[in-house]
């Protein structure tokens, strides 16, 4: 009742309104206009001109196939919506100054030749995995990294806390979603604290991920506070939605010592110190060593685009030595931006199936899966490897939910092994492979992730963690039930078209 409450008074909802009513009235415009039957005529012409338009874009297939059912069958209302919120389109400002940041910053990220030749030689499959990344975005692999897994939100936040306290220098967070209450109380009073001390910290938040969960100005409070903070692509209830391209990243770094990513936001429910859907099961990493440095880099990257300021960053004061020293693994940290043509969060999850010899374990909240990814789980599974993927038994959106079953029964007939995880939601994140590579990251299967959304990771080799992953994943499944072909097939056939409606139109949720 409490968090009702507080979606229903927050911005989202005035926002939500404004939008709606924006649509309308320009619908209602266009449709007393369209009353005569030539103008209708020239509208039925117009969406026809507009599917073919979309049929040849380099886009998704199920993203195109949805815009132009949409389109042919309310040529009217399907068309307007096209031109106003599809296409994938950025905010200009948005696009031109996170792409500038990246160019800007290439020179800071450095690949050692001798790194991946001599991966090359031990595991040339896993080298082409690390190779892809480093090509089409510039990220390299690195060694001297400590990887450290956390299962669950309580074994991963009093290591965190205990990381923050020890900052000397800077603190670098940055985060989809951030929520008052315990877990983000504890971490605000020692932010503040170090900022006191001197320490440099600098916050980035979504800002429609904290839209029900943050005041609004909230970042106003933390700058007073003596933490410099930004919001990500502020709410704003134009009637062109620009809300589509969100920061997904969970992102931070302590003295470029330290860095965690994973699934894990900042808020009560991530601890499962409050229960919504049963018992949260997510997970995050935590890097020490070489690796950091590109986590840093993805902040600064961000932040530079945000900051009112133009003076340029000294970012080698950032680039503070690790004296971590290990001889075991490669860890590659990744980041995915909607400003290329690269996707590099779906490519790094094709990878993980296409490469996989043994086995291949997915922890996924959503499985939406795309053409691309639905034909590599399957042919992994026809081909003997053993693909399991791990989905929620309780969901935090029920037509997510739906959607998601309905992808269920092509891949179980192939041979894919699905599972629910009975004591509540699954938000993890994580890929695993052949007991030796593994994906910890933000990347969701799904169009937002793959195709919208700012997304991090670390992809991993031969660090003791990966087996910690694969140990989580196989203990989760005794918890769990497995789906049957049988189970799906006994959904009635209203539900069934219902589903298949509803993953029909999934690309343009």
């Amino acid at each position: 009742m409490h968090r009702l409450k507080k979606i229903l008074t927050s911005r989202l909802i005035l926002f939500v309104i404004l939008v709606i009513f924006q649509v309308w009235l320009l619908f209602m415009l266009l449709w007393k206009a369209a009353v005569t039957y030539q103008f209708y005529q020239y509208l039925v012409y117009f969406s026809y001109i507009l599917v073919i338009y979309i049929a040849n874009k380099k886009e998704d297939s199920s993203y195109k196939i949805a815009w132009s059912v949409l389109i042919l069958i309310l040529p009217l209302l399907g068309g307007m919506l096209y031109l106003f919120c599809g296409g994938r389109k950025m905010p200009k400002k948005l696009s031109n100054g996170t792409t500038q940041a990246t160019q800007q910053m290439k020179h800071l990220l450095v690949q050692d030749p001798g790194t991946m030749e001599r991966l090359k030689n031990i595991r040339p499959g896993v080298h082409k995995m690390f190779r892809y990344a480093l090509e089409t975005s510039n990220l390299p692999a690195y060694g001297n990294t400590e990887v450290t897994y956390y299962k669950s939100g309580e074994d991963f936040f009093e290591p965190f806390l205990a990381e923050l306290k020890k900052a000397k220098h800077f603190i670098l967070m940055e985060y989809f979603i951030i929520d008052e209450g315990v877990m983000w109380n504890a971490i605000l009073e020692i932010l503040k604290q170090k900022a006191a001390e001197g320490v440099e910290v600098k916050l980035i938040y979504d800002d429609f991920g904290c839209a029900t969960t943050l005041p609004d100005h909230y970042d106003r409070k933390l700058n007073r506070m003596g933490i410099e903070t930004y919001r990500f692509n502020h709410m704003r209830p134009a009637l062109i939605v620009q809300m589509n391209n969100r920061d997904h990243r969970k992102i931070c770094v302590i003295d470029n010592q330290v860095g965690f990513t994973g699934g894990l936001n900042l808020a009560d429910e991530y601890i499962n110190h409050i229960r919504r859907f049963g018992y949260w099961k997510d997970s995050a990493c935590m890097l020490k060593g070489e690796a950091v440095w590109s986590l840093t880099v993805m902040f600064l990257g961000m932040y530079s685009y945000l900051r009112e300021s133009r003076d340029p960053i000294d970012y080698e004061k950032y680039h503070l030595p690790t004296d971590i020293r290990t001889d075991r693994g490669l860890v590659q940290p990744f980041s995915d931006t909607p400003t290329d043509a690269e996707d590099v969060g779906l490519s790094m999850h094709l990878n993980m199936v296409n490469h996989a010899k043994q086995y291949v374990y997915i922890d996924t909240p959503y499985l939406i899966v795309n053409g691309d990814m639905q034909r590599a789980l399957i042919l992994a599974a026809k081909n003997g490897v053993d693909v399991r993927i791990l989905t929620p038994h309780i969901p935090d959106k029920w037509y997510v939910f739906e959607i998601t079953q309905a992808n269920y029964l092509p891949l179980i007939e192939a041979g894919v092994k699905i599972y629910q995880y009975t004591p509540g939601f699954v938000h993890t994140k994580n890929f695993v492979s052949d007991d030796c590579v593994a994906i910890v990251g933000t990347v969701n299967t799904d169009y937002r992730s793959y195709y919208l959304h700012f997304e991090c990771g670390a992809l991993m080799y031969d660090v003791p963690a990966v087996m910690d992953i694969k140990k989580d994943f196989v203990d989760a499944l005794a918890m769990s039930h497995e789906v049957t072909a049988e189970e799906c097939r006994r959904v009635n056939v209203f539900r069934r078209v219902f589903r298949a409606l509803l993953n029909l139109a999934s690309p343009l949720l």
